[in-house]
């Protein structure tokens, strides 16, 4: 059976960074792309915000960037996704793709997290094209123009009220009539002159030609009042939260209570040793590509702490 020194599930930024960090370090890493190769950002159209890009890039382009440079530091990328873990004993136990099996002294998880989308055939449709899941990704292509939110909680809240800041208008669409978010978020969004609450609304679809142009909704869905109705958007966010590509590992590793990898305060351990967690599916709050990559530098210089402690 095959024993690597490093085993670094998955590529986005946080594990390609992992791996530019161990392959310098000399520590053979090797890394299995998983479902989506690239992560969450090979679908996202442009990315300003990634330092030491003045112009922009596209969110492929970052990836495969980060790609190249894990290669050249001589780390070996692999095609697969981890189907199975056994964390009781050293070295650890990884199940690729239910058929092979590999020995690993040191994990390091970086599975990242999913958007939940309200299952539209047009949210995939309006990809990159008037639909996101990250205001702060993209809330900047939106400066003086309306969009909509979904959701009700603080997640929703806070997109809602960081789009007020660049958008000329905000709808936030809440499918109950009361908010969830926490009262100092129902404050802010309530008080913020910029942001209209539609409680009891549902979107139906997205309509428009070369991106969204616009919502179908229905207010008050089953109530003897029933109405259907269009409104013209020229972005629509989704904030009905993140799922946490964690489900292969909770039997070992702790995770809180919506799934993400619980972690030692500051620093990518978990509970078991020899494997930490680097990226969105330890980070519940921040989820951008630059702090998921400095999650996973911080855990490659974990694990190559680690390994030379053991002697590994």
């Amino acid at each position: 059976m095959e024993r690597v020194r490093c085993l670094i599930i998955g590529s986005g930024p946080a594990g390609y960074t992992a791996a530019i960090y161990t392959g310098r370090a000399n520590i053979s890493p090797v890394l299995y792309e998983g479902l989506q190769p690239g992560g969450q950002l090979t679908i996202t159209t442009e990315v300003e915000n990634f330092p030491g890009y003045p112009e922009g890039v596209t969110g492929p382009q970052l990836m495969d960037d980060m790609r190249n440079q894990a290669l050249r530091f001589g780390a070996d990328i692999r095609n697969g996704i981890v189907t199975k873990v056994d964390f009781t004993q050293h070295p650890l136990k990884v199940t690729v793709d239910d058929e092979q099996e590999l020995l690993a002294d040191t994990v390091i998880i970086a599975t990242g997290a999913s958007a939940k989308y309200l299952g539209l055939t047009d949210e995939k449709k309006y990809a990159g094209m008037g639909v996101s899941a990250c205001a702060t990704c993209d809330g900047f292509f939106y400066r003086n123009k309306t969009v909509a939110v979904v959701g009700g909680g603080d997640t929703a809240c806070e997109e809602a009220t960081y789009l007020a800041g660049l958008a000329k208008k905000v709808y936030l669409l809440v499918r109950k009539p009361y908010l969830r978010a926490s009262k100092i978020m129902q404050d802010r969004v309530l008080g913020n002159e910029k942001i209209e609450v539609l409680f009891e609304h549902n979107a139906e679809g997205l309509y428009g030609d070369n991106g969204v142009e616009g919502v179908h909704l229905v207010k008050r869905l089953g109530q003897a009042d029933e109405t259907h109705y269009d409104l013209p958007i020229d972005g629509f966010f989704l904030a009905i939260g993140h799922k946490p590509n964690s489900e292969v590992f909770a039997p070992y590793v702790k995770t809180d209570e919506v799934g993400y990898i619980v972690t030692e305060a500051g620093t990518p351990r978990t509970n078991i040793e020899g494997v930490f967690a680097a990226g969105d599916v330890a980070d519940p709050h921040y989820r951008q590509a630059i702090t998921a990559a400095g999650s996973g530098c911080k855990a490659a210089i974990e694990v190559e702490r680690y390994l030379s402690e053991k002697g590994l």
